[in-house]
């Protein structure tokens, strides 16, 4: 029997070597120091300067790439989307079969992923979630950059041979997003990680009983 906290093997093609080992650009650099000033200090700490700072560049380089603070701001929501997508790998999880349990592996091991090395990116988001409910343009900048998340769950469920793929869908990342804050701001934030077997019940529960497994 596999090891349950040993990541699944990717079942697609892996990212081009050339782009994984490319430097960021100065717009990454920018927006990954916003992204991480976010985590760490809140949206009262995202300032230009503070951004300026953090990246280690130039007084000024922010306000060139970034001219107010909602163009900061939807540079940090588009590059969250990004690096989010790097860590949900979709070309990890298996080809269509008979039974949802090798699927609620490799979705287990993805949010154990998150959980485990990639925090900073959830408590930014959740910090730019609460300002988009604050700010429609900043809301329409938020919801569209989750509409890819979005797309990919509704296929994914449809392609399993899911009745309702898109409502499926919505409660597929409803359960995601209730286990990712549970875990990162919510009422028991700070206790032990749940280990990826733990995630993986929860992922086949709720799978066979959207397909009728």
């Amino acid at each position: 029997m596999p090891d349950p906290n040993t990541p699944a093997p990717a079942a697609g093609p892996p990212a081009p070597a050339a782009s994984a080992a490319s430097p960021p650009s100065r717009q990454e650099v920018i927006a990954d120091a916003a992204i991480a000033l976010l985590a760490e200090r809140g949206m009262r700490g995202l300032t230009h300067r503070a951004v300026d700072e953090e990246a280690g560049l130039p007084q000024g380089s922010t306000s060139n790439r970034a001219r107010t603070r909602a163009a900061l701001l939807e540079l940090a929501v588009q590059r969250l989307a990004e690096r989010e997508g790097g860590v949900l790998r979709v070309g990890e999880l298996p080809p269509p079969g008979a039974d949802p349990g090798p699927l609620a592996d490799a979705l287990a091991g993805l949010l154990h992923r998150f959980l485990t090395r990639h925090r900073t990116l959830l408590v930014a988001r959740y910090e730019v979630a609460l300002e988009a409910t604050r700010r429609p343009e900043l809301r329409a900048i938020y919801d569209r950059a989750g509409t890819a998340f979005a797309d990919a769950a509704h296929a994914l469920l449809a392609a399993w041979g899911s009745a309702d793929p898109e409502r499926h869908a919505q409660e597929l990342i409803a359960w995601t997003d209730g286990m990712m804050f549970l875990h990162t701001a919510g009422r028991v934030n700070g206790s032990r990680t749940p280990t990826r077997a733990r995630l993986r019940a929860g992922y086949e529960d709720l799978l066979r009983g959207m397909l009728g497994c």
